[in-house]
């Protein structure tokens, strides 16, 4: 099993990896970083230029997360993917057979984010396993 962590170097996603770093030493499971790098529009040279633009910008997000799981000890492996994010996290948990994908929020409401189809939004009704939605900033308790 693994843990399967969207990662984009956004504020969520800086605190869902730390606590996607907390439950993967927690079960003693590989950490799978996943970046969905989907290029919108039509093939052609400016597409392809595009993708790999963002495809670079996926990798160096991802040797952060990378840095981070090292740190902790744990394992992790790379995956930037030409799907739209939660289709990346999606195919990555099935993969992986995850146990958990953890997702940052950027705190939109929950109108918001089934108008805009966030992705912790799309992964809460299409995922088979549990999904940890992580707000970007914590609440006092």
């Amino acid at each position: 099993m693994s843990v399967v962590l969207g990662y984009d170097e956004s504020p969520g996603a800086e605190r869902a990896l730390q606590v996607a770093l907390e439950v993967a030493t927690a079960f003693g499971e590989p950490l799978v970083l996943v970046y969905g790098a989907a290029a919108p529009g039509p093939t052609g040279e400016e597409s392809r230029a595009h993708r790999e633009a963002v495809r670079q910008a996926g990798r160096s997000a991802l040797a952060h997360a990378v840095q981070e799981a090292d740190a902790a000890g744990v394992p992790s492996t790379v995956e930037v993917a030409d799907e739209k994010p939660a289709q990346a996290l999606l195919d990555a948990a099935r993969r992986h057979d995850a146990r958990v994908i953890i997702v940052g929020s950027w705190g939109d409401s929950p109108m918001r984010g089934a108008l805009l189809g966030s992705t912790p939004h799309k992964l809460l009704h299409l995922s088979p396993i549990p999904v940890l939605c992580v707000p970007t900033e914590s609440t006092p308790r």
